[in-house]
């Protein structure tokens, strides 16, 4: 739904209310807002000018030099191929530097002769013949309105309204009118509601002699009610009746069509305006089609009907779909002159289901079948012979037809009690405030009862009601409880701590895989694992699905691995997988097994080696807060049985404090051919339980440094079997406070290197935080460095 806003001022005083304030408190009140558009917003610096002169070209034929007036001091020049301009006509004209649509207008010269800007047609301006039906749609507008030399273009043309779209829910089809937004925006922002009662004059004479209608099915058509112009001017709607139908995007075509389409924008409720002279026998018959019979609609389709179709037929066929659309020779011509305004109620679920069948939606059929006011036909009756009379196209006959089928008319209503909808929403509001609420939007509260308006369709229950009152209230004002019968509850330190790891993980580009917690005993032989390995002690599984699930795993890394090898038959190149699961440990015979955390990390690709997974592991450590880990080689460690799936010589066991919490490297190359995999694959495994563990609690924050850091850098002789890790803790001992990072950036073997030994340099940075740091304070620190590192066999690289 597009709503005018120089339309629904008519009705509520939105002047003061900023356009977004506008849309944020509709939508905070139940009607949505999906977003605003200004008319004219891609267009600036263009005014209205009229032509004082109008000569040849010198240097082309095609071309016409005018002077025009347009404001300002003096005329300016514009050179145009316009052949439909003449002296003292008034036309649209961008200055230079105006913006359109179709971009930035400059001055420059157009073969030799300067020109100051450009006359601007319909097209340009973004509007079409319909909304200037004068207009010359293929040349220059030329302006047939009062306005002034030198008027902006927007306030000239109308081009000034503001579209607001609307996304409104289906058990709210009162808010697809303009009366009905007004109705919800009065009571949002606490305004007055000004809707009048529709009134006309018109001139005697007997309908009934005029016309017959007869309802053959009246439980699919309630209401019907009919009325007739005479002597009808079939024109061009005025100025103001085309802004508003542009501004809610729907086309102007003539006057009668025009009403018809003004009042269902207004009311929400469709209308259709037939020429009497094609309704055989001046007779309309509600009615259901026969099987096979067939109607071209307004949009020159030819549709077959079925019987469970209700049309609106005369004495011979029918003349419109009901609800849907109208017939070919139903619409209005250039000759009409006698018109039938048909309003009426037909069924929403008999709407909906002939408009799907026949594959034909419709504005009225998007309307009708969600529901309209039941009791509100005549009223739009009432006010399309009011805007007849108002443009002045006909002459209205005073009598009008209603077929009222309604046998219940009684309005809707519900129990009223204030306490029940503070108890059920947890606020406070008093009565008086909730009748105001209900007053605002056209309810009425009587003898302990809610009483419905009639286009509120979707009122049934007390929550209704209460819903109501909650949004004109404002759900922002509604304090926020604990649910009755809840506890309260939170995340428990190992859920965080979980979450946090999930999140790392994804963060450092790793997609989450789930795997089943029950394997083969294959998957053993698989990984190498030793005979004897107490890994092998596991849960096995009463009724299992088949060998294949037949225990509980006691590792992780097998379902990881299998993922992997699934991923890499199936071609895709590289990938970065983490799992979060537990392993299942048997303790007793009588027992159930513990059950700790585990996570998993694998991968593969062209660009990934052992640093991408060191760095994962040092990244997640970093972030739970896990710090000064040392790495050795997993060899050198009996904390996880897995080893033997590992490279001996690429991978390492982190520990902390002397407990082990993962393991790292490259998984062993006969491992990978078990799986089928040719390539390097990278894996890992990290402890949750010791990890939480270890975790420091609090995070301390240090002040921004105020004086400079001092670096130096470090190249090392040293064994190759010396971890790297070794000298970086060694370094960070004996270099004591002024520390501040040390780095690795090289490792070095080859030539000028002994055999057996490598090159490795550090970078370290110093940093006091008393004063700057001199370079006798540095060299003391490098000297108490390289004595530690002397000790573990790592030499200056001279």
């Amino acid at each position: 739904m597009d709503l005018s806003m120089k339309w629904i001022n008519e009705y509520v005083d939105l002047c003061d209310i900023d356009i977004k304030q506008f849309c944020h408190g509709m939508t905070m009140s139940g009607s949505k807002v999906e977003g605003f558009t200004a008319e004219g917003e891609n267009i600036s610096n263009v005014v209205v000018g009229k032509i004082l002169s109008k000569g040849p070209h010198e240097n082309a034929d095609a071309l016409f030099v005018c002077q025009v007036e347009v404001g300002k001091d003096a005329p300016i020049q514009i050179v145009t191929n316009a052949k439909n301009v003449k002296e003292g006509d008034i036309v649209p004209v961008a200055l230079d530097g105006a913006v359109l649509p179709e971009g930035k207008i400059k001055k420059g010269k157009l073969r030799g002769v300067e020109s100051f800007g450009m006359f601007c047609g319909l097209e340009t301006l973004g509007l079409t013949i319909n909304d200037f039906p004068y207009a010359d749609p293929d040349g220059v507008f030329v302006i047939e309105e009062e306005c002034e030399i030198g008027q902006d273009i927007h306030d000239a043309l109308g081009l000034n309204d503001t579209s607001v779209e609307f996304e409104i829910t289906s058990n709210r089809p009162d808010c697809l009118s303009v009366t009905g937004l007004a109705r919800e925006a009065a009571a949002t922002f606490g305004k007055s509601l000004n809707i009048k009662t529709p009134a006309f004059n018109g001139i005697d004479g007997d309908i009934n002699e005029m016309l017959k209608v007869d309802i053959n099915n009246s439980e699919s058509c309630k209401r019907y009610c009919a009325g007739i112009v005479k002597n009808v001017k079939i024109e061009p709607s005025p100025r103001w009746l085309r802004e508003r139908l542009r501004a809610s995007n729907i086309r102007p075509i003539n006057n009668f069509v025009d009403i018809t389409n003004y009042v269902m924008l207004e009311y929400g409720q469709p209308m259709h305006a037939f020429d009497l002279r094609y309704v055989k026998d001046s007779h309309i018959i509600v009615r259901n089609a026969e099987n096979g019979e067939k109607i071209t609609t307004l949009d020159g389709v030819e549709r077959e009907l079925s019987s469970e179709m209700l049309v609106i037929a005369d004495s011979e066929k029918p003349v419109a779909v009901a609800g849907v659309m109208g017939g070919e020779y139903s619409g209005i011509m250039d000759d009409t002159t006698t018109v039938v305004f048909e309003s009426a109620y037909f069924e929403p679920v008999q709407v909906r289901r002939t408009a799907k069948k026949l594959g034909l939606r419709s504005d009225a059929s998007a309307r009708y079948e969600k529901g309209v006011d039941p009791y509100g036909s005549m009223t739009c009756l009432m006010r399309a012979f009011e805007l007849v009379e108002m443009l002045g196209a006909g002459e209205v006959v005073k009598t009008v037809i209603d077929r009222d089928c309604f046998e219940n008319k009684e309005l809707k209503t519900v129990d009223f009690s204030a306490d029940w909808i503070n108890n059920f929403l947890g606020t406070e509001i008093s009565e008086a405030d909730m009748v105001k609420y209900l007053n605002a939007l056209d309810f009425k509260v009587e003898n302990g009862k809610v009483i419905s308006p009639s286009f509120r369709i979707d009122i049934e229950y007390k929550a209704d009601v209460a819903e109501e009152i909650a949004r004109i209230y404002g759900y922002n004002n509604i304090p926020s409880t604990q649910f009755k019968g809840v506890a309260e509850a939170e995340y428990t330190p190992e859920q965080k701590f979980e979450r946090v790891i999930e999140n790392t993980m994804t963060a450092l580009g790793c997609y989450e895989i789930s795997t089943f917690s029950f394997i083969s005993p294959k998957f053993f032989d698989k990984i190498s694992l030793p005979a004897d390995s107490k890994l092998r002690n596991t849960e096995t599984i009463t009724n299992p699905l088949g060998e294949d699930t037949s225990i509980m795993r006691t590792t992780i890394l097998p379902s990881m691995l299998e993922v992997l090898a699934t991923n890499f038959n199936n071609r895709n190149s590289a990938v970065k997988f983490f799992e979060i699961g537990k392993e299942y440990l048997p303790t007793a015979p009588d027992k159930l097994p513990l059950e700790p955390l585990r996570v998993a990390v694998g991968m593969y690709g062209d660009d990934i080696d052992f640093y991408d997974i060191k760095g994962i592991a040092d990244k997640l450590l970093e972030t739970v807060r896990i710090f000064d880990c040392d790495y050795v080689r997993a060899n050198d460690s009996d904390a996880f049985d897995e080893k033997c799936a590992f490279h001996p010589g690429r991978s390492a066991v982190i520990t902390k404090d002397g407990k082990a919490i993962g393991i790292i490297g490259e998984i062993h190359p006969d491992v990978a051919e078990n799986y089928g995999i040719d390539v390097k694959i990278y894996a890992a495994k990290f402890n949750v339980p010791e990890m939480l563990e270890l975790a420091e609690a609090d995070v301390n924050y240090k002040p921004l440094p105020k004086f400079p850091a001092s670096t130096r850098d470090l190249s090392l002789i040293c064994d190759d079997k010396l971890p790297a890790g070794t000298i970086e803790k060694t370094i960070k001992n004996a270099a004591g406070k002024l520390l501040e990072k040390v780095t690795l950036f090289d490792v070095y073997k080859g030539q000028q290197i002994e055999e057996g030994k490598k090159s490795i340099s550090y970078s370290i940075s110093m940093r006091s935080h008393e004063g700057t740091l001199t370079d006798e304070q540095a060299d003391s620190v490098m000297k108490k460095v390289l004595k530690a590192l002397g000790e573990i066999g790592a030499e200056l690289r001279m």
